[in-house]
């Protein structure tokens, strides 16, 4: 492949991708967890259920931390090379692009790490009531991020606030970048389809316990419930989400005909803020429909269960059938991804700055390099993070090490002199 523009695109296709794979565990889980450290702390963490809560909270927020610590790498990679492979871009439209990605940068990323950190360090030695709420802040900021960044991808799909200055984009309402219907209800889809992701996964690896017949059986049991309940809740609305987006797709996402004509077309008759669209079409679609489908079956079958509670330990072949289901909505959302991005091509921002335009001015042979290493870093990235989630969570909770209490020193021998 010598096309320095398709190098480029297929680059950032696998770089984004991949780190959104991390994404959706980690505000999922995020949320869970918080949700599980909220009750724990509101019975007391002393006995009974309290203590399996306190449990729970520590299994999963490991494996939570694990697959958030990996992530950071991928979304630092992926930045690099936005700045690397488009500086077109960052020319015409950095002044209303940038600011979107510097608040979440600047604030919202800091303050979750921060916050993190607290929580992962904080075991024991804040008060409990402090301890959760550090945890709820990591979870509020961990969706300020995600927010920030779907407001500059919605403006890339459909620009709204600014005014083209001298060939540069200026931002002239902020208020339209920030409630931009493509970004909210992408923001939305992405909420959902996280506690989504972190149901089916929490399903998935307290469904391969108990077809060990794991002796953490009301440990599981209780995870088992909380993931299914997650997938029950999330799944309708992110179905609605995804659909109501329909309304703003953009004409070239339906096929065909010269994508110049057709955003002139369409801003002649509905204006530049109000790119309507009947349909759409391609491969992405009929991947995405299909894991959805087998989703809403899955979540059927989930919802006998739930309500039948002792099948969440003696079906064998329902732990089967939540183990197999963990990558559906990885794929589901991944394919609605790439619909949602390759569908506005040739534009890099709608209507404002095509593709091409902004490729920086690099060639062939140093893209090739940059694909190839960026390619090996982020599927040895992806790989690790699998290994360690899948290492972690076949030890089960006893094996759990956050918030464990750090070993008792030996107490130092006092010598006593001789005469």
């Amino acid at each position: 492949m010598d096309d320095p523009l398709m190098l480029a695109r297929v680059q950032f296709a696998l770089t984004a991708g991949s780190h959104f794979l991390f994404v959706a565990l980690t505000l999922g889980l995020a949320t869970l967890v918080a949700l599980m450290q909220t009750v724990a702390t509101l019975r007391g963490g002393g006995r009974g259920g309290a203590v399996v809560q306190s449990r729970m909270v520590r299994f999963w927020g490991q494996l939570y931390v694990i697959n958030y610590a990996v992530g950071i790498v991928t979304g630092l990679v992926m930045e690099l090379q936005l700045g690397l492979n488009w500086a077109g871009m960052s020319r015409v439209t950095g002044g209303v692009f940038g600011a979107p990605l510097a608040l979440e940068t600047i604030g919202a990323f800091f303050v979750e790490s921060t916050f993190l950190g607290l929580w992962i360090f904080g075991w024991d030695r804040l008060n409990r009531w402090v301890h959760l709420g550090t945890i709820w802040v990591v979870t509020v900021t961990a969706y300020a991020s995600a927010y920030f960044v779907l407001v500059a991808n919605g403006w890339m799909q459909r620009p709204v606030g600014f005014e083209l200055v001298g060939g540069e984009a200026r931002l002239t309402d902020a208020g339209a970048l920030l409630t931009n219907p493509a970004a909210l209800l992408a923001f939305g889809h992405v909420l959902f389809g996280g506690l989504l992701t972190a149901g089916f996964f929490m399903a998935g690896v307290s469904g391969w316990h108990l077809l060990r017949r794991t002796a953490e059986v009301e440990f599981f049991r209780r995870s088992m419930r909380v993931g299914l309940v997650t997938v029950l809740v999330a799944l309708y609305p992110v179905v609605m989400f995804g659909g109501m987006q329909f309304a703003y797709l953009q004409p070239t996402k339906l096929g065909g005909g010269d994508a110049d004509a057709q955003v002139a077309e369409f801003t002649a008759r509905f204006g530049p803020d109000d790119y309507m669209a009947p349909g759409l079409a391609g491969a992405g679609e009929a991947l995405m429909v299909t894991m959805w489908s087998l989703m809403h079956l899955v979540a059927i079958v989930a919802l006998v269960k739930v309500w039948f509670g002792r099948w969440l330990v003696r079906g064998r072949v329902f732990h089967v059938l939540m183990i197999v289901s963990v990558p559906l909505p990885y794929v589901a959302m991944l394919s609605g991804w790439v619909f949602r991005e390759v569908g506005r091509q040739p534009w890099a921002v709608y209507g404002v700055v095509k593709t091409e335009d902004a490729l920086s001015d690099v060639g062939s042979g140093t893209l090739a390099v940059s694909f190839a290493a960026f390619t090996v870093l982020f599927a040895v990235l992806v790989a690790v993070n699998v290994w360690l989630l899948a290492r972690f969570a076949r030890r089960g909770p006893e094996g759990a090490s956050l918030g464990a209490a750090p070993p008792v020193e030996p107490a130092s021998r006092v010598m006593t002199p001789t005469f």
